[in-house]
């Protein structure tokens, strides 16, 4: 059975943005171009769309007057909005986020970007309104509370995570493959009783998922940067880096309105600890030895490990044998010698995990 068409309304009072719109679109939704803000409403009375791209510059009513009017309706508040504008200036971007919009892509887009990053949202919205079933049916579904919504938290989890990598295509399955190797190097630990008394109070489960968020911060790095082609200049290289304090900054924010909880207390620490360095030579604190926090210097090496044997648009990936070997070397310079050691034991198990 053919899965059903998801409807996108496009508005834009510009002819000839509409028709590239829809071109765009056309192979994976039914779109409906609208040339106005107010025919958008219209259209709504007839046609509930479940995403609408949204031009801010529009005689009359404006991208800004249209969206706080569906923001302040309840039977269109949750419709995921795109500002798809020639606007590039941060202040502008900023007051359509804190109205409520999605996402904000600016003009000209690439049509494939512009498709993936739909479809990332659309997951979401998918993801959001299961949940929120769940919640209007959970005295039905009592008994089994504790493990469904573990599974939706899952689920929206992983649509985040595949939010990360449609930006970031270049990388693959970074944040798949990383977490499968952290899972087999903790096992290991386990096994031969390393960093037992630190990993006591762990929850090994929650911090394996918590890893998938150890890059988030690239999600405050411009598409010039993340997605650049070529080697980055030392200057795009700092910038680039800043991806550590953006994604400690994120679950931070994450933390403001979330009880207490090990998953975010170690995704924090993943986040901003997995480029420092045993000599103290990373970023972005410059800490050194046991003074970064353990969960960073695991992620360090399944990070960097991955990062050698998978290929990116600017360098060749290299074999396993070749990263095993800069990984054994660095040990005491970039990585904990005793976390090198226990990754020697295993690198045949993590060689032969799933790539995808």
């Amino acid at each position: 059975m053919l899965r059903e068409r998801k409807k996108i309304a496009l508005v834009d009072d510009n002819i000839t943005n509409l028709n590239v719109g829809k071109n765009a679109l056309i192979q994976n939704y039914s779109v409906y171009t609208v040339p106005s803000g107010e025919k958008l409403f219209k259209l709504l009375t007839r046609v509930v769309p479940d995403l609408i791209l949204l031009d801010i510059e529009m005689p009359e009513m404006n991208g800004y007057d249209v969206i706080r009017l569906l923001k302040s309706d309840r039977e269109t508040a949750d419709i995921p909005v795109i500002f798809l504008t020639a606007r590039t200036d941060s202040k502008s971007e900023m007051e359509g986020l804190d109205l409520g919009a999605a996402d904000y892509i600016f003009k000209p887009f690439s049509p494939p970007s512009l498709n993936s990053r739909i479809e990332a949202h659309l997951l979401v919205a998918q993801q959001r309104a299961e949940l929120q079933r769940y919640n209007d049916n959970l005295h039905i579904l009592l008994n089994e509370k504790t493990k469904t919504i573990t599974e939706l938290q899952n689920i929206v989890l992983k649509t985040m995570v595949d939010f990360i990598e449609v930006r970031d295509s270049a990388t693959g399955k970074h944040i798949e493959r990383t977490q499968r190797y952290l899972q087999i190097l903790l096992d290991t630990m386990i096994e031969h009783g390393c960093c037992k008394k630190e990993m006591a109070s762990w929850d090994i489960n929650s911090l394996v998922l918590s890893s998938q968020l150890h890059d988030i911060g690239n999600m405050s790095i411009s598409d010039d940067i993340l997605l650049k082609p070529e080697q980055l200049t030392e200057e795009e290289h700092e910038i680039m880096k800043g991806h550590v304090l953006y994604g400690v900054e994120i679950i931070k924010e994450i933390e403001k309105d979330t009880p207490e909880n090990d998953f975010l207390y170690h995704a924090k620490l993943l986040a901003g600890n997995h480029h420092e360095k045993w000599d103290g030579s990373g970023y972005p604190y410059g800490i050194s030895g046991e003074d970064i926090p353990l969960q960073g210097r695991l992620m360090a090496i399944v990070d960097v490990y991955d990062t050698l044997t998978s290929e990116r648009t600017y360098k060749k990936a290299i074999s396993h044998k070749e990263a095993v070997n800069i990984i054994k070397k660095e040990s005491g310079t970039h990585f904990d010698p005793q976390l090198v050691d226990m990754f020697l034991l295993c690198e045949q198990r993590i060689r032969e995990a799933p790539s995808h």
